[in-house]
């Protein structure tokens, strides 16, 4: 058994891990209202330039933008979303698994792929993957800056409309409650209405100066959303994941200190019961 002072070492050391877990959950706790606060602010706006996007793939117009276009994928693009730090559960492994079944998929059928890694642990995955990464950001912080986004992005937006690659997807976590987060990985490009939900009816609009002016620039904002959606969704699962892990980090320390107090009040009534015993024998021998 070991001895007192090493179980009193052991509880003591316990204890700061469990201050810092806690309030790294604090912390966490205070970061993920403010994430779910801008996600959910993100929402509206995203899922209506999806339908109006979706009835553009409908809509009947002389002029058909590339992203609007079907091909057959032999070049595609992933974007993945992961978070810059650790310490949020299964957040980024749970994702990473996703995206190794997606990479086999694709190996399968014999389709190559480029990626784009927005966050340090994709980056870092996808490194080690020996995979070919065109562009990547880290180090977005709290807060999404779509701004930091445009530039990675916007390589893999040039290399669709060049014809390098002929589909993109992309990856992130999805935000479901506060206890619950979904990987999953979404088609951006080609757009076509069923991939938003919007129906099959023919839809006509009437564009001002142009049709070319407007959905060029409308199918920019509408893939710009999308990526700033999904980073949001990202940002608000890592925080809750964070919070739920630092919680049972927490507990789990404090199940650990209860544990070795036992051990070390056993230790130290043996010591106490043995040095009885030395007395009453030396007693009895006098």
């Amino acid at each position: 058994m070991a001895s007192g002072k090493e179980i009193r070492n052991k509880i003591k050391s316990v204890e700061n891990t469990r201050k810092i877990t806690k309030a790294m959950e604090m912390v966490a706790a205070s970061k993920m209202r403010k994430a779910q606060e801008r996600m959910r602010a993100a929402r509206p706006y995203g899922e209506k330039i999806r339908r109006v996007a979706g009835n553009l793939a409908h809509a009947l117009t002389e002029y058909k933008h590339p992203f609007l276009v079907n091909r057959d994928q032999t070049n595609v693009g992933l974007i993945l979303v992961t978070s810059d730090k650790g310490l949020c559960g299964g957040l980024n492994s749970n994702l990473l698994r996703l995206t190794v079944q997606k990479m086999k998929e694709l190996e399968a059928k014999g389709t190559k792929f480029q990626a784009t890694c927005i966050g340090n642990k994709g980056f870092g995955f996808m490194q080690r993957a020996g995979a070919k990464t065109v562009s990547h950001v880290i180090g977005l912080g709290d807060t999404p800056h779509l701004e930091k986004l445009i530039g990675p992005v916007k390589v893999q937006l040039d290399a669709y409309m060049n014809g390098e690659i002929d589909a993109l997807y992309i990856g992130y976590t999805r935000f479901i409650n506060t206890m619950k987060q979904e990987p999953v990985f979404e088609q951006i490009l080609p757009l076509s209405g069923e991939t938003v939900g919007s129906s099959k009816s023919n839809w006509d609009y009437v564009y001002e100066p142009e049709a070319k002016a407007v959905i060029d620039d409308l199918l920019i904002r509408y893939v710009e959303a999308l990526i700033y959606q999904a980073v949001a969704e990202n940002m608000a699962s890592e925080q809750s994941a964070r919070m739920v892990a630092m919680k049972s980090a927490s507990d789990n320390a404090k199940n650990v200190i209860g544990e070795l107090k036992l051990v070390y009040n056993k230790a130290r009534q043996a010591a106490i019961t043995k040095e009885l015993s030395e007395i009453v024998s030396g007693a009895a021998a006098v």
